[in-house]
């Protein structure tokens, strides 16, 4: 084992890889209205990763309708929503799926 000589391929970012590539959005949730933008980039097939903290604190009530509204888009378009602590969700199109299988702790 020891001593050997490890063998590396290099591999070559081509237009085939570039073509799978997923983008994924920071957005930010401050008002009701902001759910629009996010329901159009959900519909344009994006992956996003929503700050809700500041609405969550300045209006939760206003933060719930605004995540029922994405939640009713995420359903007609097949994608998926998912909290991630308690200041962000991650919401994604059908072409993107949200594991939520448990990890052990580290």
């Amino acid at each position: 084992m020891f001593g050997t000589k490890e063998e590396y391929t290099e591999l070559k970012d081509n237009e085939q890889t570039k073509a799978k590539k997923i983008p994924i959005h920071v957005e930010k949730l401050q008002e009701y209205a902001d759910s629009g933008r996010i329901q159009q980039k959900l519909r344009d097939g994006v992956v996003m990763m929503v700050k809700v903290k500041d609405l969550k604190e300045k209006n939760l009530p206003e933060l719930k309708r605004a995540i029922e509204r994405i939640k009713r888009t995420c359903s007609a378009v097949g994608g998926d929503i998912a909290g991630v602590g308690n200041d962000w969700i991650i919401v994604s199109p059908a072409n993107a799926k949200i594991d939520r299988t448990k990890r052990p702790e580290f």
